[in-house]
């Protein structure tokens, strides 16, 4: 069987790992955590990193950080994961879902716009399958009402707008390093802070509402509870293995580029029968996954049992979130429902991952064009 995904090993995860055990500090912050933090922001040019247990944990800080309450109104997609709308319905917030555009699956910003009440205070955008949304759109949206912008960038590192990181563009940034990620260990995420006023605060949520980080920096003797937060620490171990990911970030990035280029030309000949993937002009994205969309439902489900037969494992994705019972209870959505639930009955992702091998990629464009043949 050909896997949907493979986690990524680049070789020199497991050697880190034992040096990580070897030095008397496995908690979150360490000495692999600071190589990473530091890479994130010479890479990304942000203002600050912090690891987090997971991109959900580094959502529910942005909550914290803009001081999501009950009255206010997040607008989201209702195309996304639901840890992006639990951020903030934790904080009591209601969500507004509204629309995507259909070429990308990504939030529309005139859906955006007419969302808008007195009451909204923040845009949370999805970059999804890396490809960026249309930021300087939602940035003038945002600034036009005093809206903060959160980027939910969790499939993106790696991928740009117009030369500029995603997740460095909004107010926070958070990206994903779960397994299914272009760069993972195991479980794990990142808070991009983009606001220098805001770092300190962000510092002290990290740190179960305590200032520690500035005691270990030596600017208190002591360290107290400052306020409200959590333990959104990642471990030094899990660090360590990120950090052997992140020294080869160009290479496993050249890597997935190549499998999503050859599945590109290969499948140009169907289009009559299928939607392929559109990237516009002003982005360059990271090959996070590559996609098609069938006519119709039924059209996905046969293809994805057919490709199974034939040793090809292709999924889904996700139900839209207006859809489900915790969505109709925390939020609703807004204005009509022109594509989010149509393409997202439509799509499916075909395998890819690092070090995917060119005869696997030829068998599942193989079976495709025979199944579209039929």
């Amino acid at each position: 069987m050909i896997p949907f995904n493979r986690p990524c090993v680049t070789g020199n995860e497991q050697r880190y790992i034992q040096k990580a055990i070897q030095t008397p500090k496995l908690s979150g912050n360490g000495p692999f955590g600071k190589r990473c933090t530091d890479w994130l922001e010479n890479h990304l040019n942000c203002e600050k990193a912090l690891l987090t247990p997971s991109c959900t944990a580094a959502l529910e800080m942005t909550g914290l950080l803009i001081e999501a309450t009950g009255g206010d109104e997040i607008i989201m997609p209702s195309y996304t994961f639901v840890s992006t709308a639990n951020a903030f319905a934790l904080r009591g917030a209601s969500i507004r879902f509204v629309d995507v555009e259909p070429e990308t699956m990504n939030i529309d910003p005139a859906a955006i716009e007419r969302a808008i009440t007195k009451h909204t205070k923040a845009i949370v955008v999805v970059h999804y399958a890396g490809v960026s949304c249309d930021m300087d759109a939602i940035m003038k949206i945002a600034n036009r009402h005093h809206l903060w912008v959160i980027e939910d960038a969790a499939q993106a590192l790696m991928s740009n707008y117009k030369g500029k990181p995603l997740g460095t563009i909004g107010h926070f940034g958070t990206i994903s390093f779960h397994e299914t990620k272009n760069y993972t260990c195991g479980e794990g995420g990142a808070l991009l802070v983009n606001e220098s006023d805001a770092i300190d605060r962000a510092e002290i949520i990290q740190e179960k509402g305590t200032n520690r980080s500035q005691f270990i920096k030596g600017m208190v003797d002591k360290y107290t509870w400052r306020d409200i937060g959590s333990s959104f620490l990642l471990s030094d171990l899990n660090a360590a293995y990120l950090y052997a990911q992140l020294q080869n970030a160009d290479h496993i990035n050249d890597d997935r580029l190549s499998t999503w280029n050859h599945y590109h030309q290969a499948l140009q000949t169907l289009n009559e029968s299928v939607s392929l993937p559109f990237i516009p002009e002003d982005c360059s994205h990271n090959a996070h996954m590559y996609y098609l969309k069938t006519d119709d439902e039924n059209t996905r489900q046969q293809l994805i049992e057919y490709l199974k037969a034939h040793d090809i494992m292709a999924v889904s994705h996700y139900v839209p979130l207006h859809s489900s019972h915790a969505g109709e209870k925390y939020g609703r959505f807004i204005g009509e429902d022109l594509y989010t639930t149509r393409d997202s009955e439509r799509l499916v992702r075909l395998p890819l991952y690092y070090g995917m091998e060119e005869e696997d990629i030829n068998h599942v464009v193989t079976h495709l064009h025979s199944y579209f043949k039929k």
